[in-house]
Formats: C-alpha cells, sequence, structure tokens
C-alpha cells in the first residue's frame, strides 16, 4: 500500500482519512473488483444460455480462468484476509462466494430433478466444481504453475468439466458417454470403459 500511496502523491493518513480502518480498505477494493465482473450473474446468463452439459460447464470454467488469469489482485487480496483477518474473509464468503455456489446448485438441482445427473447435495457438488477450477487457477496463477506447464484455459475448462461430469452422470449417460473421443495431450485416444 505504501508504494502505491507514493506513486499517487496520496498518504497513508489521507487513505485513512477516508477509510475508517484498513478493513474498510481491503472490503472496498474487493466491492469494487466484484462489481466490475459480478461473478453470480455471469454465471447465471452462462448456465442459461443452453447447450450440453459439458458446453455449459466448460464455458463457467472458461469465464471463470480467464477473469482470474487476467487479475490476481482480488484472489491475492482474499488469500491474505483469509489468513490474516477472518471477518473479511467471511464477509466475502455471505456476500459473493455463497452466491456464485447457490446458482450453480440451482442448475445442478434442475439436473437431478430431470434424472441426468445423479441424487447427490446439490450444493456440494457445485462446491466441488468451483473447488477444482478455482484450484488450478491458484496453482497456475498464484504459485507459478504456468511457468512449468501451461495449459490452454479451453483446454483445462473441458477436462475439469469431464472429469465433474463423470461423477455427477446417472447411470445411463455415463454408460452413453463411453466410448467417445477423448483427447490427452493433443492425442486422440478411445476412453475404455470403466466397470
Amino acid at each position: 500500500m505504501n508504494i502505491d500511496a507514493k506513486q499517487t502523491g496520496v498518504t497513508e493518513a489521507l487513505i485513512f482519512r477516508h477509510f475508517a480502518s484498513k478493513d474498510e480498505l481491503y472490503w472496498a477494493v474487493i466491492e469494487r473488483k466484484i462489481k466490475a465482473a459480478p461473478p453470480g450473474e455471469h454465471m447465471r446468463e452462462r448456465l442459461c444460455a443452453g447447450g450440453s452439459d459439458l458446453e455449459v460447464l466448460s464455458g463457467v470454467a472458461t469465464q471463470i480462468l480467464e477473469r482470474r488469469a487476467k487479475d490476481q489482485t482480488l484472489s491475492r487480496l482474499l488469500l491474505y484476509s483469509a489468513l490474516e483477518n477472518h471477518r473479511l474473509s467471511h464477509r466475502f464468503f455471505r456476500t459473493y462466494v455463497a452466491e456464485c455456489y447457490e446458482v450453480l446448485a440451482e442448475y445442478i438441482r434442475g439436473r437431478i430433478a430431470e434424472g441426468q445427473f445423479r441424487p447427490v447435495d446439490p450444493l456440494l457438488a457445485a462446491r466441488g466444481f468451483l473447488g477444482m477450477v478455482v484450484y488450478h487457477s491458484w496453482i497456475q496463477e498464484l504459485f507459478g504453475g504456468k511457468r512449468y506447464q501451461n495449459f490452454s484455459v479451453q483446454e483445462v475448462s473441458k477436462t475439469l468439466a469431464e472429469v465433474w461430469l463423470q461423477g455427477m452422470l446417472s447411470a445411463p449417460q455415463i454408460a452413453s458417454s463411453q466410448g467417445t473421443a477423448k483427447f490427452n495431450n493433443g492425442n486422440r485416444r478411445k476412453q475404455e470403459h470403466v466397470q
């Protein structure tokens, strides 16, 4: 914060005249970043756009990964707040994260009701899918994984959606998806039927 303040000619005292505490300053940054690209709204739009489950979920993953690759500031701030200030991370979860989980859980509930997905807790299933996507983003962007293995966003999105769907599809959908062509590191291979 000191470097940014010096570069702009704004002193720390002036910043804290506007913000009562560091928490309020951090929350203002978080809110500004979220309001610029509301993740719950974007996810809802993608889920309602139609397509196969693979297309829909790959699209959701792509949106998340592309947004996070462009700007990791929010991720860094959230990790810091979770480690240093539990109130701020709880506030963020209640205000934004819970909405994303619920938006995806609505979609999953619908697919369960249609008999396309196995009957599982929709909220836990949503957390599982979003957890895979966010974890990949952290490994690549925050922890430097892309220096060693740089995957295309589309490949990652499709792969994560396929992996998740294999655990979610009801028995008839799993059987019909077996034997379809899959890609692995750019090479076409035949998926073996797993019993």
